[in-house]
């Protein structure tokens, strides 16, 4: 396993996401196989394990707390994340924080992050009146944060202004970053702007969900002529491999052999070089160019949906019903669906809009959808 020094911790160069445990049909966490993944993580060097109030529900905190504490807690690094709610007083914020340490049993967080600073929700963490930035001081120095950060999928600008009057708190920045998201998402003038406040960038959907896992078979062949032994997600965290400022690569892993492939790649480091990088980006280009929803499947959107549609499913096959030209009939959609959870039940609320860090428009998206169908 690969290392990165943070502040004279070592941490392992692949991370383990907690969002994405493999479920039941219910949607219920596996218990066992996820145990069975962090596990195999612990044994083989990945010594990182990044949660989220939300995430699973809002039982990943729980899970992880249930499942490291057989573990000496030394023996891990734990990382959560304040959510940007609408909080009602100080007092709500510490509430929430001391239910987190409850529900991880950690004893205090190495690496606390404010989730998602964005346009959205940046009045709330720079409230004076709540005083959050102030709070998670006061939490470090009594030891129970050791390291402060944020997660973003806010412009440049919202970032460069937050950092440079935050700079105390944000000693690491999690932003999405793979080589679809490089100018998609700007996340090469993100880099940029990290690397010149130095600091250390931490890497979230570093395969976009799994979307960039798997290629067409043309685009396949063409990677695997340069490299035969590397496998398509490998070709992400190569890339990632020669990014300057990058620590750590966050991988929201969803199966056991996901997790020894990922042990495997992060065995060596073997950045990709300047040829490898123009056929990656010839092959965002191409997907790009078919205009297909940039949808990671976070499920951020279904939290308040009135609907309680599964957005992310739907998108999804509105991609492949755009790229096969209308192939994909409605009574294919409606047998993929929970009755009556159709793009026609959207009733065009926005609430999904609101909590979406690709910033897709779902709503038209539905309706558009909806009169396809």
């Amino acid at each position: 396993m690969l290392y990165k020094d943070f502040k004279g911790m070592s941490l392992s160069a692949l991370g383990m996401g907690c969002m994405r445990f493999p479920c039941d049909a219910n949607k219920n966490v596996d218990m066992a196989a996820t145990a069975e993944m962090i596990d195999v993580c612990l044994q083989n060097g990945v010594n990182y394990f990044d949660t989220a109030w939300f995430y699973h529900g809002g039982r990943s905190e729980s899970i992880m707390g249930e499942l490291l504490s057989k573990y000496p807690r030394e023996s891990y690094y734990l990382a959560t994340k304040l959510p940007g709610h609408e909080y009602k007083s100080r007092e709500e914020v510490a509430a929430r924080f001391d239910e987190q340490l409850r529900r991880t049993r950690a004893g205090y967080f190495d690496f606390y992050l404010l989730h998602n600073v964005c346009e959205d929700n940046v009045g709330i963490f720079t409230d004076p009146a709540l005083g959050i930035a102030d709070f998670l001081r006061e939490q470090k120095a009594a030891g129970k944060i050791r390291h402060l950060g944020i997660s973003t999928h806010g412009s440049l600008a919202l970032m460069e202004e937050f950092i440079s009057a935050h700079r105390d708190i944000v000693e690491f920045c999690q932003i999405q970053l793979n080589w679809l998201d490089w100018t998609l998402q700007d996340a090469k003038a993100k880099v940029e702007l990290l690397n010149r406040f130095g600091i250390p960038i931490w890497v979230m959907e570093p395969l976009r969900g799994g979307k960039l896992a798997t290629l067409s078979e043309e685009d396949t062949s063409a990677l695997l002529a340069m490299r035969p032994a590397e496998s398509i997600p490998a070709w992400s965290f190569r890339f990632l491999q020669g990014i300057p400022g990058v620590t750590m690569v966050l991988s929201g892993m969803s199966s056991l052999s996901q997790v020894t492939d990922n042990i495997h790649t992060f065995g060596t480091s073997a950045p990709l070089d300047a040829q490898e990088q123009k056929a990656l980006f010839r092959i965002a280009d191409a997907i790009l160019a078919k205009k297909t929803l940039t949808c990671t499947g976070c499920k951020y959107c279904t939290e308040d949906c009135p609907m309680e549609l599964d957005i992310p499913k739907l998108l999804s096959l509105y991609n492949k019903y755009c790229l096969t030209g209308g192939k994909v009939r409605a009574e294919a959609v409606a047998c993929e669906v929970e009755n009556g959870k159709l793009p026609s039940a959207c009733v065009g609320c926005r609430t999904c809009e609101s909590k979406c860090p690709q910033k897709i428009r779902i709503s038209e998206i539905m309706s558009d959808f909806a009169d396809r169908l």
